[in-house]
């Protein structure tokens, strides 16, 4: 049979059940499409498991089967795979409504299978063929190279050759002409003005005919984020009287350097007023620019319009791709607008400066986790940062958790009684702490279920500590590790993951409201007030 030598008996076998494995739930819910992709993935990783372990096995001369033997096994792997494939299948509407559920969706009707099945047909297929075009090559170069060389040098020489062609081409042609694309299609994105955005008339208003950073450098999301605040009317209807918030921003096109630019956001800051106002939070925005209203928003309210807020763009691309390609210089943009800012704030009198504040989120997150260092600002501190999804190449995140005090949970830590981190989300914690929580204080507001915050790389090999008992509400008692698949699962979960608000990577206005009122400790707000503005917040429609 034709199907024999074109595909690996043992390869199919561990290669099905890893395909079976990966329909197994996540953190996210998963459409029909992305699950057969990540299947897809799953069963092309488990099948060349599957051939290097026969390889191993033929390498070291260990005993092989019969003829006969060896068609009883094919058939018998045969029935194994039918068998875990269509018995896996059937479970998969099951087991993804059981993610939905958790986070109050519809359920998903029982046609997936079938789309989950093409799709995994294709991806594979695909991984396949790109495999056998490398084994093909590999054998070419291996074979040129026996003529000169003993043959298994000349093997190792044709592996590497053959990693070292397929890396070039898929790197340097396919990927630089992806993200070449991608880059364009995000440039004109972030150039283009909306006819609704108009320029602020106020010569008080950054972006104004009399700003020092005009309206079209500000860059898309940089309009959006000046433009779609909440003014003093909005704030009073809820706080009884409040002032006009104040927002800097400092777009990509600005200036040249990320100095340039900080030096541009922090001249603009002192023009409009920003260091007279009680609170100043310094925003590191993700890679797109995007600032999240529902963050700036519920703190503007809280602080009834007395705030003013400041970010630098460092990228216009997504952050996924910007942390591929643009990781140190959203560093270098971070760091440079918190030693501008923070130079002018630390000069000043402490009884006249506002409180200082830093946020960011995802990739803003963890920029600004690095735009400081803890030596230079000990002798006068800042008052605090709330960082929301800190990706799980966050430094400081990495370390509190794996340092997080006996009998607390990874995915809601205590670290040292609470004395100087705290840990949140929509099931609380910020409350929890043996200790005080000091003057100065650092907030992470992450969900249980947000892949951004809890990929782990090493998946491949372990169980993540998140996974163990007891687990966070919003994660499926039925999702399990597996070596190899959960990691893919979760890879796929922070690219094409989708998740509805208050769950995975989406934060809900009412989580920043809990996050800054207990991290800032404002006064005048009970319990019915604070609902009220989740209410208000969550309506949010700016004309």
């Amino acid at each position: 049979m034709q199907w024999r030598r074109f595909f690996s008996t043992a390869g199919l076998l561990v290669g099905t059940l890893f395909f079976a494995l990966s329909l197994t739930p996540s953190l996210i819910p998963r459409e029909g499409m992305v699950q057969g992709v990540i299947s897809g993935v799953s069963m092309a990783a488990g099948y060349g498991i599957g051939v290097l372990l026969v390889w191993l096995w033929r390498y070291f001369e260990l005993p092989s089967v019969g003829a006969q033997a060896t068609r009883v096994l094919r058939w018998l792997a045969a029935g194994v795979c039918i068998f875990l494939a269509l018995g896996f299948l059937w479970q998969a509407t099951h087991w993804q409504n059981s993610v939905r559920a958790l986070m109050g969706l519809e359920e998903v009707s029982g046609v997936r299978p079938i789309t989950i099945a093409l799709f995994t047909a294709l991806v594979f297929l695909l991984f396949l063929g790109l495999g056998k075009l490398f084994k093909r090559l590999f054998g070419f170069v291996s074979g040129k190279l026996a003529h000169r060389v003993p043959r298994r040098i000349a093997g190792i020489l044709g592996l590497f050759a053959a990693f070292g062609l397929f890396w070039a081409a898929i790197n340097d042609v396919l990927l630089t002409a992806a993200l070449h694309r991608v880059d364009g299609i995000y440039q004109r994105l972030d150039a283009g003005i909306e006819p609704s955005m108009k320029a602020p008339t106020d010569p008080l208003k950054a972006g104004s005919s009399a700003s020092l950073i005009s309206w079209k450098d500000m860059g898309h999301q940089g309009r959006r984020y000046l433009a779609l605040g909440p003014t003093a009317k909005d704030i009073a209807e809820i706080t009884g009287s409040a002032k006009d918030p104040i927002r800097v921003y400092a777009g990509l096109n600005a200036a040249d350097t990320p100095e340039e630019r900080a030096r541009l956001a922090l001249e603009e800051l002192k023009r409009v007023g920003g260091f007279e106002r009680s609170v100043l939070i310094l925003i590191t925005p993700t890679g797109t620019g995007w600032v999240d209203p529902g963050a700036i928003n519920s703190v503007e309210y809280l602080f009834g319009g007395d705030i003013a807020s400041v970010a630098a763009q460092y990228s216009y691309l997504p952050s996924p791709i910007a942390l591929m390609t643009e990781d140190a210089y959203g560093r270098e943009s971070a760091e440079a607008l918190f030693r501008a800012v923070y130079g002018h704030w630390s000069a000043m009198p402490r009884d006249t400066r506002p409180d200082l504040y830093l946020f960011g989120l995802s990739l803003g997150a963890l920029n600004s986790d690095r735009s400081f260092d803890f030596y230079d600002i000990i002798d006068d501190p800042f008052h605090g940062a709330l960082w929301t999804g800190p990706p799980f190449r966050s430094d400081t995140w990495r370390e509190v958790t794996a340092k997080r005090d006996e009998g607390s949970p990874a995915w809601l830590p205590e670290f040292q009684g609470g004395a100087v981190v705290r840990f949140g989300n929509h099931f609380g914690g910020y409350d929890k702490g043996q200790r005080s929580w000091g003057r100065f204080r650092l907030a992470y507001l992450q969900h249980g279920s947000d892949p951004i915050v809890f990929f782990d790389p090493a998946a491949v090999w372990r169980r993540p500590a998140w996974m163990q008992q007891p687990r966070a509400q919003d994660v499926s008692p039925d999702l399990q590790w597996y070596p190899v698949v959960t990691m893919l699962q979760l890879a796929m979960d922070m690219h094409a993951g989708i998740a509805p608000m208050g769950f995975g990577h989406s934060y809900a206005p009412a989580d920043y409201v809990r996050a800054w009122h207990r991290l800032t400790e404002v006064e005048g707000w009970d319990e019915r007030k604070l609902k009220q503005l989740n209410e208000k917040l969550l309506k949010w429609n700016p004309k």
